[in-house]
């Protein structure tokens, strides 16, 4: 029996509505066109006035500690973060760095972010890869970059980023498989035993 996939998108968004937000629901959109799963979004923007203050992953309310096991559970991650003073925002590094250390270890990320301007796109390359790169994540090879530009009334309206976020969704497929197969086989292991 084959289980539906934990889609997991983080944004670093900090208000609503939020370009960032906008893009990582759009991936997530275009990931469960594609394959069956159970997609959730985290917001940073919801848990920030719980999550800014703590120092300790046991001083976290319990809302919070949801969206971390979530993300730690996850078998694929959609992570997208507003680009502030050339990287991510701090709360999205914050929640991360409550993330154990070897929960993402393998785990599919397709990594995004939003911009003012172009001047910012190797965020993608010079930010978030090498964090999920410490977690030993597998970051997928196309990142999704969206400029302001790319946005009309807070909705993805770009046709090339679109198309480009749709590339990056399909060579994404074959690892996202994968780790369906794996968790698959994992399940009917532990039934067996």
């Amino acid at each position: 029996m084959t289980h539906p996939l934990r889609l997991v998108a983080v944004s670093g968004g900090m208000q609503r509505p939020s370009r960032t937000t906008a893009l990582a629901e759009e991936l997530l959109t275009l990931i469960a066109n594609e394959i069956p799963c159970e997609p959730r979004l985290v917001e940073m923007g919801r848990i920030a006035p719980q999550l800014a203050g703590a120092t300790w992953r046991s001083n976290l309310p319990d809302s919070v500690e949801r969206e971390l096991t979530a993300v730690e559970q996850a078998d694929v991650l959609v992570v997208a973060t507003p680009v502030y003073r050339g990287s991510y925002t701090g709360l999205f590094k914050h929640f991360f760095d409550f993330i154990h250390q070897d929960a993402l270890i393998d785990k599919p990320v397709l990594l995004a972010a939003t911009g003012g301007s172009q001047r910012h796109a190797l965020i993608i390359d010079h930010q978030l890869r090498p964090l999920f790169s410490f977690f030993q994540a597998r970051t997928l090879p196309l990142g999704i970059y969206a400029t302001d530009e790319d946005f009309v009334d807070y909705r993805l309206k770009n046709d090339a980023l679109i198309e480009r976020a749709g590339l990056a969704v399909q060579r994404a497929l074959p690892l996202v498989e994968l780790t369906r197969q794996m968790r698959s086989a994992a399940a009917v292991e532990a039934i067996a035993a």
